[in-house]
């Protein structure tokens, strides 16, 4: 009887870890989901008729823990699941959206969890979307790499060439080198893959990071995960920090392979990216956003949601500070033209006009992020965001774009290294020590 009841224990332990899994898996690299705990309340139809909804909404975050410092949600989403009508709405935060933080001001939303941690960020999140978060997921995002490899890897179409080299990144230096074409992934590709930035800066890994989920949701649903189940439980047991029960977790576990059938479709935040001094940010559409968050589950917004929705954009807009640059409007939609149509070395080049590129200021000079931007704007480019880099001490500036478009990127007005790397219409420009050597142009 005794031994009945250990294997018994054995046995629901074993599902319990496989549920934290499950979750942690697709959490941990960048999607979002509901789970079924039943909340009920009344909500308009497209039909204009009034339903009763059992939507529960999930906050996900992977932070970058580290020893010294708690971190920030460089991956932040949420999930939204009507129980009811059996549909799911999925969207994805960047991390640069521009927010109010409650006793912060205006900033980045990431850095809700550096001033404090998940109570913070769902206040901020659950302002900016307009509905309140049932439950958070905190996974440390330093465990990807393994959580692969206890899976097996996974296999994934990889639509553009991938270069790029970072000495000063990742503790020892980041090296990204993938080439076009479908192929297998052990944990080392994979972080490359998903980490890549492009002229599309985080709004294009956003895309790579929930194409990479289709993967990993495949692999988790297939026979073969089944002979790995003592390595994974071994590998994710200790990674995942949430408020969710057991049993919910075993409800979504229960889920997967329905969600798997349904299709895992994937939103962003609608909005535009922009850029002040040397910082990046993304402004959001709120009225588009909210309306998106109902409209996935085949709910519409009343009257009085539209304009308090209305409001609320007009206040956030009229709170941009002067001198902002900001771009064009972008939708939720994360197919890039790289993603329509793979690139091709034989491609002619591309007009300034027809590139997006991302500046990085690497080099610790104040405001040089934005005088290269300019400087690029004044010769066609589109400017998709301007950032601080993880280092201040890069010796020499570089360019990196696709094969066909070097040329266009020939004459600069600063000394820069020009790479064959990325997608046909995207570069990225890291600012070296060796640009305060030149004049300002």
């Amino acid at each position: 009887m005794r031994k009945k009841r250990k294997q018994r224990r054995s046995f629901q332990n074993l599902w319990r870890a496989m549920a934290v899994l499950l979750v942690l898996l697709l959490v941990g690299l960048g999607v979002y989901f509901g789970l079924q705990q039943r909340r009920s309340h009344t909500a308009i139809n497209e039909a204009g008729e009034a339903v009763t909804s059992n939507i529960t909404y999930v906050m996900i975050m992977g932070v970058d823990a580290r020893d010294d410092d708690v971190g920030r949600s460089d991956t932040l989403m949420v999930a939204a699941l009507d129980t009811a009508q059996k549909k799911a709405a999925l969207l994805s935060i960047p991390r640069d959206t521009r927010v109010p933080i409650e006793g912060h001001g205006d900033d980045k939303i990431n850095h809700a969890y550096a001033f404090g941690g998940h109570s913070l960020t769902q206040q901020t999140v659950e302002h900016l979307l307009g509905v309140p978060m049932d439950h958070y997921i905190i996974v440390n995002t330093k465990a990807f790499p393994k959580l692969i490899d206890a899976i097996g890897g996974v296999d994934i179409n990889v639509e553009k060439r991938m270069h790029y080299e970072d000495p000063w990144d990742d503790n020892g230096g980041l090296v990204i080198d993938l080439y076009p074409g479908e192929q297998h992934m052990d944990g080392a590709k994979a972080i490359q893959y998903v980490r890549y930035r492009d002229g599309e800066g985080d709004i294009g890994r956003i895309g790579r990071q929930q194409k990479f989920m289709k993967a990993v949701l495949e692999k988790l649903v297939s026979p073969s995960i089944l002979p790995k189940l003592p390595e994974i439980v071994k590998t994710c047991s200790s990674v995942l920090k949430t408020d969710m029960s057991v049993t919910e977790l075993l409800d979504f576990a229960q889920q997967m392979k329905s969600i798997r059938d349904n299709g895992l479709e994937a939103k962003m935040v609608p909005g535009r990216p922009a850029y002040l001094k040397d910082i990046s940010y993304w402004i959001p559409d709120i009225t588009d956003l909210r309306e998106l968050m109902r409209t996935e589950l085949g709910l519409a917004l009343t009257d009085q949601e539209k304009e308090k929705n209305q409001a609320d954009e007009d206040a956030y807009n009229a709170s941009l500070p002067s001198g902002m640059n900001v771009g064009d409007k972008t939708d939720g939609s994360q197919e890039s033209k790289d993603d329509k149509k793979e690139t091709k070395e034989e491609d002619k080049p591309m007009k300034p006009n027809e590139i997006r590129v991302m500046v990085i200021n690497d080099s610790g000079i104040n405001g040089a992020g934005a005088e290269v931007a300019g400087i690029l704007q004044r010769k066609g480019f589109i400017i998709s965001g301007v950032e601080t880099g993880r280092t201040s001490s890069r010796q020499g500036t570089i360019i990196v774009t696709s094969k066909a478009n070097t040329d266009v990127f020939y004459g600069m007005p600063f000394p820069c290294v020009i790479m064959d790397g990325g997608g046909s219409n995207q570069a990225v420009v890291h600012i070296g020590l060796d640009y305060k050597h030149t004049g300002r142009k």
